[in-house]
């Protein structure tokens, strides 16, 4: 796991030297144990390195006998089975690095090893025959990756904050803040800051100066026509299998495993996994709120912990520590992205960070196996959903700010975008056709968008802005393909999600586990926005960038009072709350740092 940066010149002057150590700088967190860089006439490559396979060879960039230079973040889990296949037609390796296949593979395969590599990550490979650059993303979108054309130049880095400083000027994207207003993150390739855009998650890009770019999607979720009717036994036989093998390649690392612990049922199945196979996880953490409105995760995690035979700590939280992370944590995902669960993700790291540089995490398993209550919405409500909300089939249909509140709230720009926040969710819908089931289809919406651009954005970011990487077995790609494939009878039934992981842990787990129902990593957000929060931040908002720049005057207050009367709008209080911390971070800022993390948002935002 690491941060990467650099650039390609097309049709300008190469930037100083100073560039590079500018990125490099600010990617420093995610790659604390060193830095290297790569320097050509036209084009440079920055690395910062988080050591985890070959610590002693494995420093970045990587280099072939014919010139070609690579930069990776991530962990290709099927190195040495990649490596003995290049071995055997004649390739020489330099390191045992998981990272170096990629190169080679280059050389053997071209593009096609894109098709080739299992695991999660983001490269950039320059090869000076040519003058050509290839950008890759990992097919879910797990680790990011995103590009700026200025100046003639086009540049690449592993965050947002890496690239801001080389835009003369910061300007916000109106359809990227409206589409995260709405729902709480920005799906499609643009991001919140005009300019820098995303690589797409499963995407490629090969660039030439003397060319278009050349962008494709190399993966995308298997069509619906390929369902299996498969026998419920044969079923889990198979997905037994799998997951084991998965588990035993997301183990392989030269540092300690461990895992994030809900005492729900997808962390526990990776425990109950792990623990059996090399290499399996010596510790977990589990989060408890000083807070009784919020379900207590740690007495069952604690008992599942203890089964295993694996050290556990709980991390308890109260409300002025969650709060005085805010702005570290809005800082650390990069992205404006709202989840209230970065929050405790934030310190679940911190606490990891002293003894563990690498951590399973149970993120996917609702996407991959149908565990959500929204994909068990009445059909009937769905379709009149449907029928209000055109090409949605009633599924992510409602905003956080209805058409009339968000034009008394925005300024006309941002209000127009407002309304047309569905259109990547829309797009998803349609792609995955209508041979598709409505619960197949939700899966491939969610998997497009709320995926990539929230869970993973929180997993990613919170976790490397403290030195620690995060695994995520569920979201192997042949993991995803053989949940997709499942026939729905296999993925729900009633009220209940999941079939196929209740019924394995049914097997293995105790039955708290297998039979709880789906709690979601609650964070009491609705509590703190109904205390002097509330008023603070009424006193706060409007005198920021955001609120005298984005929002209407006194739009702040009549929110507020209508919040104080109804307790209706905590998503928009609070996403105004995110946005305004965001745009201090990475706009004003320019992705500065913020200081010291007991620091209250409010008091974050006036200082």
């Amino acid at each position: 796991m690491c941060g990467i940066a650099g650039y390609l010149v097309l049709d300008g002057a190469p930037p100083g030297d100073s560039c590079l150590e500018g990125m490099a700088r600010r990617l420093a967190h995610r790659g604390p144990d060193g830095r290297g860089f790569w320097r050509g006439p036209r084009a440079g490559m920055a690395h910062t390195r988080l050591a985890i396979i070959d610590l002693e060879t494995g420093k970045q960039p990587l280099r072939d006998e014919g010139g070609a230079v690579l930069v990776a973040n991530g962990e290709i889990y099927n190195h040495l089975e990649l490596r003995a296949e290049l071995e055997r037609e004649g390739f020489r390796f330099r390191t045992r690095s998981d990272c170096e296949p990629i190169l080679h593979g280059w050389r053997r395969w071209g593009t096609g090893v894109l098709e080739r590599l299992r695991g999660m990550y983001a490269f950039a490979l320059y090869d000076p025959e040519g003058h050509q650059l290839l950008l890759a993303r990992d097919r879910l979108g797990i680790k990011p990756l995103y590009c700026l054309v200025e100046g003639g130049v086009l540049y690449f880095a592993s965050e947002i904050k890496a690239l801001a400083p080389l835009l003369p000027a910061l300007r916000i994207e109106p359809s990227a803040v409206a589409r995260f207003l709405q729902t709480g993150f920005s799906s499609g390739r643009h991001t919140a800051i005009q300019g820098i855009e995303r690589v797409l998650p499963g995407e490629a890009v090969l660039v030439r100066p003397d060319a278009p770019p050349r962008r494709w999607r190399y993966w995308r979720p298997p069509p619906c026509t390929e369902i299996e009717p498969l026998p419920p036994e044969e079923a889990l036989q198979r997905f037994e299998a799998l997951m084991e093998e998965t588990t035993a390649l997301h183990l392989r690392a030269d540092v300690p495993v461990g895992v994030f612990l809900s005492g729900g049922l997808d962390s526990s199945t990776l425990l109950e996994l792990a623990r059996r196979l090399p290499g399996g996880p010596t510790s977990a953490w589990t989060v408890s709120f000083r807070d009784p409105s919020v379900h207590d995760e740690s007495r069952l995690a604690s008992k599942v912990a203890s089964r295993a035979g694996v050290r556990h700590e709980t991390v308890v939280l109260d409300e002025r520590r969650l709060l005085g992370r805010l702005p570290h944590a809005v800082w650390a995902a990069d992205e404006l992205m709202g989840d209230y669960a970065m929050l405790p993700v934030s310190f679940l790291a911190q606490a990891a960070a002293p003894t563990h540089k690498v951590v399973l995490s149970g993120e996917g398993g609702d996407e991959v196996f149908a565990g959500y209550g929204r994909y068990r919405v009445p059909r009937l409500r769905r379709l009149l959903r449907a029928l209000r909300h055109t090409g949605s089939g009633g599924f992510r249909t409602r905003p956080a700010l209805p058409p009339r509140l968000a034009r008394e709230l925005l300024v006309p720009e941002l209000a127009a975008e407002a309304a047309r926040w569905r259109g990547p969710f829309q797009e998803a819908w349609r792609e995955a056709g209508r041979g598709c089931s409505a619960l197949a289809r939700m899966q491939r919406v969610d998997i497009e968008t709320w995926l990539p651009d929230d869970l993973l954005v929180k997993v990613d970011r919170q976790l490397m802005a403290w030195g620690v990487e995060g695994r995520v077995p569920y979201l192997d790609h042949h993991v995803v393909e053989f949940g997709l494939r499942l026939p729905d009878r296999l993925k729900t039934r009633g009220r209940r999600g999941k079939l196929l992981l209740r019924r394995w842990a049914g097997r293995h787990l105790p039955e708290e586990v297998w039979r709880g129902r789906k709690r979601g990593f609650t964070v009491p957000v609705r509590a703190w926005l109904q205390g002097p929060l509330l008023e603070r931040l009424a006193q706060a908002l409007p005198r920021t960038e955001v609120g005298r720049g984005l929002l209407r005057p006194g739009a702040v207050e009549r929110l507020v009072r209508a919040h104080r009367g109804s307790g209706r709008h905590t998503h928009a209080i609070w996403s105004l709350l995110v946005l305004a911390v965001w745009h201090r971070c990475l706009v004003e800022g320019a992705g500065t740092a913020p200081p010291p993390p007991d620091l209250q948002p409010d008091e974050y935002l006036t200082a």
